[in-house]
């Protein structure tokens, strides 16, 4: 099974066991609306990669670390596009999961979410305990306070902000939580995978801040000019267009530097590259209209 499949086949069963029973028949629909069908899905493939590379010897935890880290990061979406966030009316193409269901539905569902990403992980567990605890532990230090998507939003409330510690807790700390996850999924201690996930992080987020400046909602699938619309910190904004474009070239040069020797470590660096391709902006750009 490849690895994509492992993926939404993982995710598939969380959601069919959160829409079991006598449920709320509105929200358990919203909890499939919100995950499928998926972006990239470069989260859980990132830590499914990095398991593979060490080993993989427990991938029903791999997998398992893998939706864990994608269900989280469906529910912050849900989250930051309601009205006391971004207030977005499209995601992926589609209404978003308020404007489709309503605002209390989008907040449960964004809850909802977060919940049975750490079930998945709880259940999994149970082949090896102690991998399963770490993978707990790493997932709530991601998610919650200090440093993660929570900490990450929480900055945008502020009137000073450190730009680099934002960008880390609200982009980056997921990729950091899927590099570690899945060292520590096949048994590897995960303290030497931290800068390559949080390379990665940083990367997305100044490509995205770079789509947002650049391109329209018809290219991104959701509203553009987000950052200059809620005053947001962003690196197009700290360093310019060809500023962004340089930093995002040299951080992406450095997570492949980052790579720790491991079996699987070409493989890695393969997979680095594809996503700087798939990052790096590509001419001609689609313009936003002014």
């Amino acid at each position: 099974m490849g690895l994509k499949s492992r993926i939404e086949t993982t995710l598939e069963a969380a959601i069919a066991a959160g829409q079991s029973g006598s449920v709320p028949p509105k929200l358990a629909s919203a909890l499939g609306y919100a995950v499928t069908p998926g972006g990239a899905r470069i989260r859980p493939t990132i830590c499914l990669n990095v398991a593979v590379a060490c080993g993989d010897d427990r991938p029903a935890l791999s997998n398992a670390a893998a939706a864990a880290i994608e269900l989280i990061h469906c529910a912050s979406l849900v989250h930051d596009d309601m009205p006391c966030f971004d207030d977005a009316d499209m995601r992926r193409g589609k209404p978003t999961v308020h404007v489709a269901y309503s605002e209390p539905l989008a907040l449960l569902t964004g809850d909802s979410l977060i919940v049975m990403a750490f079930d998945v992980v709880a259940k999994a567990a149970e082949s090896d305990p102690v991998r399963g605890l770490k993978l707990v532990r790493e997932l709530a230090w991601f998610t919650g306070m200090p440093g993660g998507i929570c900490a990450g939003q929480g900055w945008e409330s502020e009137a000073h902000v450190d730009l680099s510690a934002y960008h880390r807790a609200k982009t980056g700390a997921l990729f950091t939580a899927a590099t570690r996850m899945g060292a520590i999924a096949a048994g590897e201690e995960p303290d030497a995978w931290t800068e390559l996930g949080a390379r990665i992080g940083e990367a997305f987020q100044v490509a995205d801040d770079l789509r947002d400046a650049l391109y329209d909602a018809e290219t991104l699938g959701k509203p553009a000019g987000q950052d200059e619309i809620h005053a947001r910190p962003n690196a197009v904004q700290a360093y310019g267009v060809q500023g962004a474009i340089k930093r995002l070239n040299d951080i992406l040069g450095g997570a492949i530097a980052s790579i720790p020797s491991c079996p699987g470590e070409a493989s890695l660096c393969e997979m680095v590259r594809k996503q700087a391709e798939r990052l790096t902006p590509v001419a001609p750009v689609v313009a936003r209209s002014a």
